[in-house]
């Protein structure tokens, strides 16, 4: 059975480096395997061959066995030498791969960065980003929470996200928060391409509230903004609601039953657009000016993000900067 004390663990498992086993011994035992001469080694090292010899007497003298032996035209490794050889040289690679991954986690091009989201800008910021960071920095894992920015604003104080784009929730106490405020976010009404308001060009909202409606249980951002819109107009509340936090089951309700649905600009055009995917559904062609406040990327303000989690709002800001600039 293997030992239970941690102290005979530690003791058999660095026994070489405890007799003095360097990586120097392990560069040249290596080169010595490819030249098969301890002058090409020593070179190659960037050792004088004295300095190399010894270096090799030590390294016998601690694995307790003779490594290799010379002739006329060099040296032959012996079955030990040859089997350290190739564990050494297995070493320094893994050392270099290690070298190399530090380094990436250094410049931030490898890691874990955990996102979160409102749905309208993961589709119209992060998706994008996330595409390009597969090509770009293949080393950086993404990990994408989409959720309202209440409940990702308690993931990114618990420390379960490094950020999100979303906003500050409202009565929310914003000194633990940064804001980069991006865009306010627009809103389109959204129908199946039969609904019979679809391409009436005398449409008004009177009609549209004739109809049932699916949004946000009350008190959700996106509700509030469609009936304050309403409100302020003179219009009056849809009679009919049914209410739901599940961006699937809106647009499946939507394409099932005349409802109509005020759903987030980028989601309607990520589902509707030529360049999304096509489906059944269509925007109508009122109230088009209905905008949610401004959304932004949300950060710590008592913490640095990790070098992966800079580069990734780095590619964000530059995707942002033509929005936020309209």
């Amino acid at each position: 059975m293997p030992p239970t004390n941690p102290k005979q663990r530690d003791v058999r498992s660095d026994v070489l480096a405890r007799r003095g086993l360097k990586i120097t011994h392990l560069r040249l035992i290596s080169a010595l395997a490819e030249t098969r001469q301890v002058a090409a080694a020593a070179q190659r090292v960037g050792l004088t061959q004295p300095a190399a010899s010894r270096l090799l007497a030590q390294l016998e003298q601690i694995v307790g066995t003779p490594l290799y032996r010379r002739h006329p035209r060099g040296v032959t490794l012996t079955e030990a030498g040859r089997t350290l050889a190739r564990d050494a040289t297995r070493l320094l690679n893994d050392l270099d791969l290690i070298n190399e991954r530090v380094t990436q986690a250094a410049l931030g091009v490898s890691g874990i960065v955990r996102v979160g989201s409102v749905t309208g800008p993961s589709l119209q910021l992060l998706l994008p980003v996330v595409r390009d960071l597969r090509v770009a920095y293949p080393g950086i894992e993404i990990a994408v929470t989409v959720d309202t920015s209440a409940k990702l604003a308690d993931a990114l104080l618990s420390r379960d996200l490094d950020f999100f784009i979303g906003r500050i929730p409202d009565g929310a106490d914003s000194r633990p928060f940064l804001f980069e405020p991006i865009e306010e976010e627009p809103i389109a009404l959204v129908v199946r391409r039969h609904h019979p308001l679809f391409r009436r060009t005398d449409l008004t909202l009177e009609e549209c509230l004739e109809h049932d409606w699916v949004m946000q249980p009350p008190g959700g951002l996106l509700r509030q903004t469609t009936e304050t819109y309403l409100l302020a107009r003179g219009y009056p509340l849809p009679k009919r609601v049914l209410g739901t936090t599940s961006t699937m089951f809106t647009l499946a309700l939507i394409n099932e039953t005349n409802a109509i649905g005020p759903l987030a600009r980028a989601v309607a055009d990520f589902y509707i657009g030529e360049d999304g995917l096509g489906s059944r559904l269509a925007r109508l062609d009122i109230a088009t000016d209905i905008r949610v406040k401004s959304y932004g990327l949300v950060r710590r303000a008592d913490d640095s993000e990790t070098p992966a989690a800079a580069r990734v709002l780095a590619l964000l800001r530059d995707r942002a900067a033509p929005l936020a600039a309209e």
